[in-house]
């Protein structure tokens, strides 16, 4: 079929016969980015730890037609990182797309936080970015063509209490972006971060008492599912959109603290964790 319009004029990329490579793509957004991407015709790369479920996820999206392609892969180890990336390239070829989505940790003060879990969550996101994102950069600057898009949270702009390791990590992920489009300026290789509050993930699953700890702001604003969630990164990838947050009140709330930020933080510290709420952690 011929589209009526050049979409590319417009700022919109198809990804249909696109290599798209996603990390944490056994559950949660990852795969549900995997399922939005493949219907619109890529070949999605799926990469996490668990064989067995990114068996899972790849029968899915081969059942409904699509392509996909798993490498079980520790995405905080560089070193496994850059050989599963040799072989990918080997056996796939290029890529065009990456998807940084893999991302841990729990909401913890800082004197709850021990050394071992801080370098835990700076590895998942930070590390893991900086890892897939140089392994499959030269061959896209050596074409000439490229986009990298990032997952990110509002604890990169607005931390809550309590979540030190989280927010820390974010932030660093947020830097990386920036970075990453300085870096890659003027090579055809394009960056977006795309910022979203609470997603209904296996997240929140995964780390017990996280909710609780969450911001009484954060809680006002509307959970998106992890399909939602999929289809807006993978539309921020389409439309290589810079920056996207979502919902409408994540963007309303960074901006304001953008503008204010003395009140927006005052209202965060007041409607987040306190220590007070923490069993033998009464005030520092």
């Amino acid at each position: 079929m011929t589209l009526p319009v050049d979409l590319t004029r417009l700022g919109v990329v198809t990804l249909k016969g696109k290599t798209v490579v996603i990390t944490g793509a056994s559950s949660g957004i990852g795969a549900a980015t995997a399922g939005s991407m493949s219907r619109r015709g890529a070949h999605v790369v799926l990469l996490a730890r668990g064989l067995a479920a990114l068996e899972r996820e790849a029968a899915e999206i081969t059942a409904a037609g699509g392509r996909a392609t798993i490498y079980p892969v520790d995405v905080s180890d560089g070193d496994a990182v850059t050989a599963m990336a040799e072989r990918c390239l080997r056996e796939v070829g290029p890529v065009d797309v990456v998807v940084n989505n893999a991302g841990i940790g729990e909401w913890l003060f800082i004197d709850e936080t021990s050394d071992e879990q801080m370098r835990a969550m700076m590895a998942v996101p930070a590390f893991a970015a900086f890892y897939v994102t140089k392994a499959f950069l030269p061959s896209m600057i050596e074409r000439g063509s490229g986009w990298v898009t990032n997952v990110n949270g509002p604890g990169a702009y607005a931390p809550w209490p309590g979540s030190m390791g989280y927010a820390m990590a974010r932030w660093a992920l947020r830097g990386f972006a920036e970075s990453l489009r300085a870096d890659v300026h003027g090579t055809g290789v394009g960056v977006s971060q795309v910022v979203m509050g609470h997603v209904a993930s296996p997240y929140y699953e995964n780390n017990p008492g996280t909710t609780d700890r969450i911001a009484t702001l954060d809680r006002m604003i509307p959970t998106l599912t992890v399909e939602q969630a999929g289809e807006i990164v993978t539309k921020a990838t389409e439309r290589r959109r810079r920056d996207v947050f979502a919902p409408p009140l994540i963007r309303a709330l960074i901006g304001l603290h953008k503008v204010m930020p003395r009140p927006v933080h005052w209202l965060v510290i007041k409607s987040g964790a306190s220590r007070s709420s923490i069993p033998d952690k009464q005030g520092v």
